[in-house]
């Protein structure tokens, strides 16, 4: 069952500090998505790889990812762990739970 949801965005640079270390600084943005909910054979796919997969997200256009790693739906943080561009221009995100979320 598709629902219409907001998906944030996440990605992540890194700045130095004034003793040299290295500070992961965030940029979010809200885009809309279908949330598909995860195939089985997906989930079974994905388990054999060591990958606990979570959710399926569908992005209409394309143009609307730009590479993030970290997503952020319903309040849990995630993190993309494969893509797939579809025929009709948009994209599928595929995601698993990121540790100690």
């Amino acid at each position: 069952m598709e629902r219409l949801k907001d998906l944030t965005l996440i990605s992540i640079t890194y700045k130095t500090d004034g003793i040299g270390q290295r500070i992961p600084v965030e940029a979010k943005r809200t885009v809309v998505c279908n949330d598909v909910g995860i195939s089985q054979s997906e989930w079974f796919n994905a388990s054999q790889q060591g990958i606990q997969a979570e959710r399926q997200v569908f992005l209409h256009d394309e143009a609307d990812y730009e590479g993030e790693e970290r997503v952020e739906i319903d309040g849990i943080r995630m993190s993309v762990y494969r893509t797939y561009p579809t025929r009709d221009g948009g994209i599928e995100l595929y995601l698993r739970r990121d540790t100690g979320s």
